[in-house]
């Protein structure tokens, strides 16, 4: 049995499942269905005797939050980071120098962060024979058999199947997203769904980038030989990756190589694309109504709503779906799910800042989350997990009280170190150098109350962090 190095990419930001789904927070991180993340899903799935450890390709922004969401499933991965991002050829081709590494006939399993297979047994035996079909210098391509005339995915045309390997099916023609009409006919005739998985063996992607894309493969390689440890992070080489072109994997190769096979697998695989397609994942009543968190619903027919964080109620309406979050409400026709990726351009052109961030932001040390914001005022709630430790940093426009509502606090001031208990508070002057560290065992949790005449988050030097942010 073939082994697969799988490359796992997770730099998507999700923009059709806003507002949950943000710039900060991107869709593959979120517990969509369950409490599980699809990245962290997607770790699992691949868990089988048959996957290597995974490389994980994500950016720079996220890598802490890969790793935090690894040690929350009790797996392990190597992580790297994009320092830009340039479309999944570039991808591809950054996956194949990684497993050059581990040996030229190294075979590599390429799947998506953002995907849902409920299935994975059946995932891990198909793969078995793309392996093989690998190994033999085919580049194998995950066929999904459509269930439904979807005008959002790429097809491909099945040919004539492998005489060796005969699960496996020679690839007549990739095809773009159709319309409806178009996309009825090819179901008729028997096209799959391209999923944009795949899995080759790394010498072989890397001679047909070389020869469809040599621009990509140089750029890749000299990214992948010239990047660097930051902390546990593999760091590639900005200057090098900038060279690649943007483009797809199905442009620069897929479309143009003789080597492409299709696996028809059928494992349950959603992209989990748009609104709709959580709901339609979703369980239902009677009425076909879904609700995910706290909402309620009268007098509704095909109605979902989704609010983690506050009351949501829906009455009297139909084929609606509803996405609360702290900061923003989505109301939506279900069948023009799509559409929300034009809204989040719409927005950006705006400058509206929902449109990227979350009123909670992320950090290596915890998260803080904005509770209320005035011209000279703001209220944050800030978590700190066991043995994290912000930066040590002063602010020019800005003093800070601090209340420990949870946990024990570590706080240094100009040099001298306190330390703080639930239900006690500190006053940090404007301009104070200052760290705020959790030595506890559990989380630490304080609302911190900012004055002055600039509250922006660019108002900080770092004079050091164990992050290496400075």
């Amino acid at each position: 049995m073939h082994q697969i190095l799988p490359i796992i990419m997770c730099g998507g930001s999700g923009t059709r499942m806003w507002p949950e789904s943000r710039e900060s927070l991107p869709k593959q991180f979120i517990p969509l269905l369950d409490t599980l993340s699809t990245f962290q899903r997607t770790v699992l799935c691949l868990s089988a005797p048959i996957f290597e450890r995974p490389i994980i390709l994500t950016n720079r922004e996220y890598r802490f939050l890969v790793a935090e969401q690894l040690a929350q499933i009790g797996k392990e991965a190597e992580i790297v980071l994009e320092p830009i991002r340039r479309d999944s050829a570039a991808a591809v081709a950054v996956a194949a120098e990684l497993a050059l590494q581990h040996g030229p006939q190294t075979i590599v399993g390429v799947f998506a962060a953002d995907h849902m297979v409920r299935q994975p047994e059946v995932l891990a035996a198909l793969c078995a024979d793309g392996a093989r079909a690998a190994a033999e210098g085919h580049i194998v391509t995950l066929g999904i058999t459509p269930d439904h005339p979807a005008t959002g995915y790429g097809y491909i045309q099945p040919g004539e199947t492998l005489e060796k390997i005969p699960s496996l099916r020679q690839v007549r023609a990739f095809v773009e997203k159709p319309a409806e009409e178009t996309a009825r006919a090819y179901i008729a005739d028997g096209y799959l769904w391209n999923s944009g998985n795949f899995l080759f063996r790394a010498d072989i992607m890397r001679e047909e980038l070389a020869a469809f894309e040599p621009a990509i493969a140089q750029a890749a390689a000299q990214a992948v030989a010239a990047s660097k440890l930051d902390l546990q992070f593999r760091v590639l080489d900005l200057e090098a990756l900038t060279g690649s072109p943007r483009t797809s994997i199905d442009y620069a190769v897929m479309e143009h190589t003789r080597r492409a096979v299709v696996l028809p697998a059928d494992i349950g695989w959603s992209d989990v694309g748009t609104w709709s397609t959580v709901q339609d994942l979703s369980l239902r009543d009677a009425d076909g109504n879904c609700i995910l968190g706290d909402g309620v619903i009268m007098g509704a027919r095909n109605v979902m709503v989704r609010s983690p964080e506050r009351l949501t109620a829906v009455v009297g309406v139909s084929d609606v779906i509803v996405v609360t979050t702290a900061d923003a409400t989505l109301v939506l026709d279900a069948a023009q799910a799509h559409k929300v990726k034009d809204l989040v351009a719409e927005l950006n052109a705006r400058g509206r800042k929902e449109a990227l961030e979350h009123t909670r932001i992320y950090r290596p040390w915890g998260y803080y989350q904005t509770i209320d914001l005035g011209d000279r005022h703001q209220v944050k709630r800030i978590v700190v997990r066991p043995n994290g430790r912000l930066s040590s940093q002063k602010h020019f426009h800005r003093a800070e009280h601090w209340v420990v509502v949870r946990g024990s606090a570590e706080v240094t001031i100009n040099g001298e170190v306190k330390a703080l208990h639930e239900n006690e508070s500190i006053f940090l002057p404007m301009g104070a150098v200052h760290r705020l560290a959790n030595p506890g065992k559990i989380d630490l949790e304080l609302i911190e109350v900012q004055t002055g005449s600039y509250l922006g988050e660019d108002d900080i030097v770092r004079f050091d962090d164990v992050y290496n942010r400075v």
